[in-house]
C-alpha cells in the first residue's frame, strides 16, 4: 500500500487499537510525505532532532496556507504550546511561577498525600462490584479531581468540563466518514465555551482570591507583568484540558499494558520500588501523546533526505519513534525495568510537557494503589472501545470483571 495514505490509515479509528504495524511502516520507508501535501517523520532521531530545532515553529501562522488553519480557531489568543520563542518563554515562564520550581516548588509534592487518598476512596468504591470500567471508576475522576483542586475549579462543574473536554480531544480525528467538519466545529465551540467559563471564574477571584492558581495567576506581580485576560483564558484552559487529560490515558494505558503483561504486573507486586521505572516505560511503550501534528517548518529543511518545504504541515509521530529500534533494544517488548529510557512520553525540547511532575505522581499512585487492591481484575473484552483522537490515544472505556469479596 502507498506510504502517501499513511497518515489517512493512521488516523482512521479502525487502527486506533493498534497503529504499531503502521508507524513500522513508516520508519521503514523513512520520512513521508503524504497526498494532502503534510509531511510524516517517525524515526527516533530524526524526532529529537526536530524537537530541538528553532527552525520548526509551533505557530499555525506559520503555515503556507495560514487562513485555511486559522479558520477553525476559536479567534481567542493561541495557548504557549501553539507559539514560539520568544512568547512561548514568556507564557510559559508565567504559568509556571504558580505551579512549581523557582518560584512555587512545594505545590506539587504537596498534592501526594491528597491523590493517595483520593485513589483509595475511588477504590473503596469497588469493594461490592462485579463489574468496573476503570475509565469512568478510576482514571478519569482521579486526575480531574486533582486538576480541579489545583486550579481552583468547581467539582460540581465536572460533567460539563468533560463534555467541553471530549468534543476538545475529539474535534482533530479524520476517519472517513465520520463527519470530520462536524467535530471540528464542535471542539471550536466547546473550546471558546470552556474559556469563557475560566473567564468567568478569574473574574470571581479578582476580589475574591484564595489559595489556588488561578487566583495565583490573577494575582501574581512578576517582573513582566501578568497575563492579560485573553491570554489566561486560553491558558487555564489548556491547563485544565492537559492537566487530566494525558493523565487519564497513562492510567488506562497503562493498566491495560499490565493486564495484557501478567508477569510484569506480578513483579511489580512483588517489587513496588519498580513502579517509578514502570511509568517511565508505559510512557515509552504506550503513550498518551501520539503524535504532534502542528508543526511547520520556516524554512526548507532536510530531513532524512528528504527536503521538507517551508510552510508544509508536519507530523512528528512520538509513538513511533519510541518504538525504534535503532533506538531502543527490543522496543516492542514491555520491561518495567527498562534502564535506557529516553523516551517521547512527554514531548522534548521547549514544548515539554509542562505537567509531567504532576502526571507522574499521579499515575505511580494510581497504578501502585490499583495493584495493591485489585486482586483479580480481567479485562471484560480486549481490545476496548477507544476514543476518537488519533492525538490523545486511549481506552474510552476499560471493563474489568472481578471476583465480588475479593481485595478492596
Amino acid at each position: 500500500m502507498s506510504t502517501e495514505t499513511l497518515l489517512e490509515r493512521i488516523t482512521d479509528y479502525a487502527n486506533r487499537a493498534n497503529p504499531y504495524p503502521l508507524y513500522s511502516e513508516l520508519r521503514e520507508n523513512g520520512v513521508s510525505r503524504q497526498n494532502d501535501g503534510s509531511y510524516l517523520v517517525g524515526t527516533y532521531h530524526e524526532i529529537a532532532a526536530l524537537l530541538h530545532d528553532p527552525r520548526i515553529s509551533s505557530d499555525l501562522r506559520n503555515r503556507a496556507d495560514p487562513d485555511e488553519a486559522l479558520a477553525r480557531t476559536d479567534g481567542l489568543p493561541p495557548a504557549f504550546i501553539r507559539v514560539d520563542d520568544p512568547e512561548h518563554d514568556r507564557l510559559r515562564r508565567l504559568t509556571m511561577r504558580p505551579f512549581g520550581p523557582p518560584h512555587s516548588p512545594g505545590r506539587i509534592d504537596a498534592l501526594h498525600g491528597d491523590i493517595e487518598e483520593i485513589a483509595r476512596e475511588l477504590i473503596e468504591g469497588f469493594r461490592d462490584r462485579e463489574r468496573i470500567d476503570l475509565v469512568d471508576d478510576f482514571a478519569y475522576p482521579l486526575p480531574v479531581t486533582v486538576i480541579c483542586r489545583l486550579l481552583g475549579v468547581p467539582q460540581e462543574d465536572m460533567p460539563q468540563l468533560r463534555d467541553w473536554t471530549n468534543a476538545v480531544i475529539d474535534s482533530p480525528d479524520r476517519s472517513p466518514g465520520d463527519a470530520p467538519d462536524r467535530r471540528w466545529r464542535a471542539g471550536v465551540e466547546a473550546r471558546s465555551a470552556m474559556a469563557d467559563y475560566m473567564g468567568e471564574l478569574a473574574t470571581e477571584r479578582d476580589d475574591h482570591p484564595s489559595d489556588d492558581m488561578i487566583s495565583a495567576l490573577v494575582h501574581d506581580e512578576s517582573p513582566e507583568g501578568r497575563l492579560t485576560r485573553p491570554e489566561l483564558m486560553t491558558t487555564l484552559t489548556l491547563l485544565m484540558i492537559a492537566g487530566h487529560e494525558t493523565t487519564v490515558n497513562l492510567i488506562t494505558n497503562g493498566m491495560l499494558t499490565l493486564l495484557r503483561h501478567p508477569d510484569a504486573r506480578e513483579r511489580l507486586r512483588r517489587e513496588p520500588e519498580l513502579m517509578p521505572s514502570a511509568v517511565e516505560e508505559l510512557l515509552r511503550y504506550e503513550p498518551p501523546v501520539q503524535m504532534l501534528p502542528q508543526r511547520t517548518p520556516l524554512t526548507d529543511i532536510e530531513v532524512g533526505g528528504i527536503v521538507i518545504p517551508k510552510g508544509a504541515p508536519l507530523y512528528l509521530l512520538l509513538a513511533s519513534g519510541n518504538r525504534d529500534p535503532l533506538r531502543f533494544e527490543n522496543p516492542d517488548h514491555f520491561d518495567p525495568a527498562r534502564a535506557d529510557n529516553q523516551h517521547f512520553g512527554f514531548g522534548s525540547g521547549i514544548h515539554s510537557c509542562f505537567g509531567a511532575p504532576l502526571a507522574r505522581i499521579e499515575a505511580q499512585v494510581a497504578l501502585t494503589t490499583l495493584l495493591d487492591h485489585l486482586d483479580d481484575p480481567r479485562l471484560a473484552e480486549d481490545p476496548p472501545p477507544y476514543r476518537h483522537s488519533p492525538i490523545l490515544r486511549g481506552p474510552r472505556h476499560l471493563p474489568l470483571v472481578r471476583t465480588v469479596g475479593a481485595a478492596p
